[in-house]
């Protein structure tokens, strides 16, 4: 997909890798770009608005736990744009184990009750005029990690909601194509204070190899997020890792016998 001249949805867009994404974009010449997250950064706001004078950069409000908040941003970003909405990129992340709801909600539910309202506005049916849905899913949703086994969890969870997502039938019906998006480990403060968001408190082996695991830094794993949704194609499950773009192909599993 080109982006030039495009409208972008960003959850996530004021910390870590998803600051970085913004960056990014904003390089690739969008017509306008709705972040949504829970705390806006006046300063960051500001300085990328009077950088990038082309494009109409402005931010909501958004608590991904609450489903009203996510539809009341999409429902205030379509009526700003007084048009279609052609990319969402759900970002928003959480990595600590020890509150177990709010892992789930931020990292799953809240990517579910976003990509559902999105379709709302995006899907050919509902007027909308297609577009690309990315979701930001890990490797821990592609390998379990013990150390933190409910963030694993939700972050199967989005890989598998995102490949289901991108059903050929639903493309075709919607318009609207799915990537999801698996970064390896980078170098933001999402992996800070480790020993406080494991699943457990009692020490064990995983804690002495995690420090030692390569790690990629956060313009890297954007540049390639960026031109993942460039060059990739509906149902792509994509891996960023130590700078890298690798396409991973899961195998199938289980077929439904059907009665003869």
């Amino acid at each position: 997909m080109d982006l030039a001249n495009r409208n972008v949805v960003y959850l996530g867009g004021f910390g870590g890798i998803g600051q970085q994404c913004v960056q990014e974009l904003l390089q690739k010449q969008l017509k306008s770009l709705a972040i949504f997250d829970l705390m806006e950064n006046d300063k960051i706001l500001s300085t990328w608005q009077q950088n990038y004078p082309q494009t109409d950069i402005f931010y909501h409000k958004v608590d991904i736990t609450k489903k009203s908040n996510i539809e009341a941003a999409y429902k205030a970003t379509s009526e700003h744009l007084n048009g279609h909405i052609d990319v969402v990129v759900n970002g928003m992340g959480l990595m600590n184990d020890r509150h177990i709801e709010l892992t789930i909600e931020i990292n799953l539910l809240g990517v579910i009750h976003s990509t559902l309202t999105a379709l709302e506005y995006m899907s050919k049916p509902k007027g909308g005029q297609g577009g690309l849905i990315v979701n930001i899913s890990s490797v821990a949703g592609l390998q379990p990690t013990p150390l933190m086994a409910i963030y694993s969890a939700a972050k199967t969870g989005v890989t598998t909601f995102t490949r289901a997502m991108a059903n050929p039938f639903y493309f075709s019906h919607s318009g609207v194509g799915f990537i999801t998006i698996c970064p390896g480990f980078t170098n933001t403060a999402l992996l800070d204070d480790i020993d406080n968001k494991t699943t457990f408190t009692y020490r064990t082996p995983m804690h002495d190899i995690f420090p030692m695991v390569k790690r990629q830094n956060a313009n890297d794993c954007a540049r390639n997020l960026i031109k993942s949704i460039e060059e990739g194609h509906n149902g792509d499950v994509l891996m960023l890792e130590l700078g890298e773009i690798t396409k991973v192909d899961i195998p199938e599993m289980w077929k439904p016998q059907l009665e003869q």
